[in-house]
């Protein structure tokens, strides 16, 4: 399985890098505008992500300093959070590449952001967890996208089209 997991974390980051790009080519004041959507924003949204894979991050590791609400806004301006998104990309990929397969078989505990229930499940489980939440939150980030900048604004965010890019190297 540990394949299967260093795919999705390099995918991970490969749809993070091309959702970015888009972003950052969007009419001025995109980033900020209100869409709609569960966080409101781009800039919610993406916050939302990088907040939710810090948590993660430091449940799984043990490493890191989490965020206390979901809703926080760690970075009100796009550059910064464009540069902590592919810093925490990298970090997601070089944890899931040293893990094992005991160690994505094993089990971990970790409390809740909102509230004081501990959880144990399958480390597994939870990576399952991170990438499907990324992937969720991604979509909602590219209506946005193809909202502020039209159609052609959107990116190709597939999986396939991943694996035929790392494919084709």
């Amino acid at each position: 399985m540990k394949p299967h997991w260093a795919m999705l974390a390099a995918y991970n980051a490969w749809a993070n890098g091309r959702l970015y790009d888009a972003v950052a080519a969007l009419p001025a004041g995109s980033f900020e505008a209100e869409g709609g959507v569960f966080f409101g924003s781009l800039r919610g949204t993406l916050n939302h992500l990088l907040v939710t894979d810090r948590i993660w991050m430091k449940r799984l590791t043990g490493e890191g300093e989490p965020p206390v609400r979901l809703d926080q806004i760690l970075f009100s301006a796009f550059e910064p959070l464009h540069e902590a998104r592919t810093a925490e990309d990298r970090r997601i990929v070089d944890w899931v590449d040293g893990l094992s397969e005991d160690d994505l078989a094993g089990l971990f505990r970790y409390r809740r952001v909102t509230t004081p229930d501990v959880i144990e499940q399958p480390r597994a489980e939870a990576l399952a967890h991170l990438f499907n939440h990324q992937t969720h939150h991604r979509g909602q980030a590219h209506a946005l996208v193809t909202r502020f900048g039209g159609h052609e604004a959107g990116p190709v965010l597939d999986l396939l089209a991943f694996q035929r890019t790392i494919r084709a190297r």
